[in-house]
């Protein structure tokens, strides 16, 4: 195996030579190279938009480099830090009053307010926002002076609101008034104005430029000043172009899945990743089997949990992903989650990779081979044959879903991996027409009620049109109620969240509609060839998230950039 993994490696190395004579090192002298840093993981196509509310192929850091949230919040620690708003609290159990940090401007010198705070949630009321279903349970917004705000609920939903401020970009009333909804919903967006540390500079089909603001209003209220002067975020096209640039020192920090990390940490590259060890990532979201619930068998519960006893997790972690994530618990709540995982419930309910077990399960609920072709049959006599579907050209979930299909046929279950185009994948996944799917939408949050919110999406009938979840169409009503209840927990009161959280992990383990697999990585290949100071697990290190996802600047990878050093 590692004698593959070596050739595979130089083919990688052979290819990323001629890849930078000619690409990488063209686009590296249009810049200063001590002055530039250079990113990729994030666009895989021609960057189409600067519009904070569309969360598609928007440009890498138009939420976090140029237009800012009130708050950052930091998964490692569980912290808000007071970013736009200095700070905010609630003033009775249905209103919650912010203050706005004065002195800040939006970067053609406008002052920015509390009027353009109002004026930003305001949109949700007149034009079809991610913001927009935010006014189902808020009131009104009433303006108390300059820099200050109240926010009236109808209903107080904690934890939502808690993940609305550090998700909602806050833009300029000055600019934006003028836009009608469609506009406002899914304009371009061109030459985009905001508060943060990078002003639009350049965009091609191959790259997005941005520039140093050196009028940032942190610099002065904060003590905060990125390092790079540019940013220059090129576009993906393929992981094996991707591991040659940052091999060279051409690309700075790359979040795609590259493989092999392990073998490559210790091959004198300057590269580094968060851990220095395995797991190499930190967590970011957990991947999970998707189930058709609506399908026979799959509606039987009994032959969910065979299925789950049946799959090889440590096998999927160690051949496939080389230990660079990690097996998921049986909640698939991510370790900055650990602290709402009810281990009880987990002894008791909770299901692992036993192939025996398995095959008593399905021999007990009435599943056996007929026709003796070493696949059972339903209890009703009908054949199952099932596919497990991931996109095609997705390396380690191709990989993944072979070894799960492998795992069930040894225990008698037909499973066949499948391979779709992504189009295909996602029309699959919407509109209920898969059998099994691997899946990882729900990212890491402030909160286990997004990760809930996600599994145990009420709205069944809207699923089609939206990527909301519950893409095996589970219908609980008891469930869904408790994750209603839990947004309604301040997110202050760790016993109240828990004790609601732990009936949830009941009703998730004893009905299994998903089966969690493993924790996805923030993939972050750093290099040190031109800065240094990335973040990493290291005592004394920068402890920030090293990622230009979407939702990531503002989860602290924007002080990431305030601590790196050109060498």
């Amino acid at each position: 195996m590692w004698s593959r993994t070596r050739l595979v490696l130089c083919m990688l190395l052979a290819v990323s030579v001629i890849l930078g004579l000619t690409g990488g090192l063209v686009l590296g002298q249009a810049f200063p190279r001590n002055e530039t840093l250079y990113t990729g993981g994030k666009q895989w196509g021609p960057v189409s938009n600067w519009n904070p509310f569309m969360a598609g192929n928007q440009a890498m850091g138009t939420i976090g480099l140029c237009y800012e949230t009130l708050f950052l919040y930091d998964p490692l620690t569980d912290q808000f830090i007071p970013w736009l708003a200095e700070s905010g609290k609630w003033l009775s159990s249905t209103v919650y009053e912010l203050k706005v940090r004065q002195g800040v401007k939006w970067s053609d010198g406008q002052p920015l307010t509390a009027a353009d705070v109002k004026f930003t949630f305001d949109l949700g009321k007149t034009a079809a926002l991610n913001i927009t279903s935010l006014w189902d349970w808020l009131d009104n917004i009433v303006q108390v002076g300059d820099y200050y705000l109240e926010f009236h609920f109808k209903q107080a939903l904690y934890q939502e609101w808690a993940n609305n401020l550090y998700n909602i970009a806050i833009v300029p009333q000055h600019i934006w008034a003028s836009r009608n909804a469609t506009t406002v919903s899914t304009g371009a967006n061109e030459n985009p104005i905001g508060s943060g540390p990078y002003l639009f500079f350049a965009v091609d089909q191959v790259k997005m430029v941005w520039v140093r603001n050196d009028n940032w209003w942190a610099k002065t209220a904060l003590g905060k000043s990125v390092a790079p002067k540019y940013i220059v975020d090129l576009v993906n096209t393929s992981n094996e172009n991707s591991l040659g640039l940052v091999l060279q020192g051409q690309e700075d920090l790359n979040n795609n899945y590259l493989p092999g990390i392990s073998t490559l940490l210790l091959g004198g590259y300057a590269l580094h990743t968060y851990f220095p060890g395995a797991p190499y990532h930190l967590a970011a979201n957990t991947a999970w089997l998707d189930i058709n619930l609506q399908k026979k068998p799959m509606g039987d519960v009994n032959f969910r949990k065979a299925l789950a006893y049946a799959i090889n997790v440590a096998d999927i972690v160690s051949r496939d992903y080389g230990n660079m994530v990690q097996a998921a618990n049986a909640t698939g709540l991510l370790p900055t989650w650990d602290k709402y995982v009810d281990q009880a419930v987990i002894n008791s309910l909770g299901t692992s990779y036993d192939p025996v077990k398995a095959k008593q399960t399905l021999t007990a609920a009435g599943y056996k081979d007929v026709n003796g072709d070493g696949f059972v049959e339903a209890p009703d006599g009908s054949k199952i044959a099932l596919k497990i579907i991931v996109p095609n050209g997705w390396s380690d979930w191709m990989a993944a879903i072979q070894i799960i299909s492998s795992n069930a046929q040894a225990v008698g279950i037909n499973v066949q991996p499948n391979y779709p185009d992504f189009n295909g994948y996602l029309d699959a996944r919407l509109n209920g027409t898969f059998d099994l799917a691997i899946d990882n939408q729900q990212q890491i949050s402030n909160t286990p009620w997004s990760y809930y919110h996600f599994i145990f999406y009420d709205k069944l009938a809207d699923i089609p049109s939206t990527q909301g979840g519950n893409y095996g169409r589970y219908n609980n009503p008891t469930a869904f109620a408790l994750v209603s209840q839990l947004d309604k927990v301040p997110t202050s009161d760790l016993a109240g969240m828990k004790a609601v959280i732990s009936q949830i992990q009941t009703i998730q383990l004893t009905d299994l509609p998903i089966i969690p697999l493993w924790y996805n990585g923030m993939w972050a290949q750093m290099s040190t060839a031109y800065w240094t100071g990335w973040p990493s697990s290291a005592d004394g290190d920068a402890h920030y998230l090293p990622v230009t996802w979407n939702g990531y600047w503002n989860m602290t990878s924007i002080l990431m950039l305030c601590n790196l050093t050109a060498k």
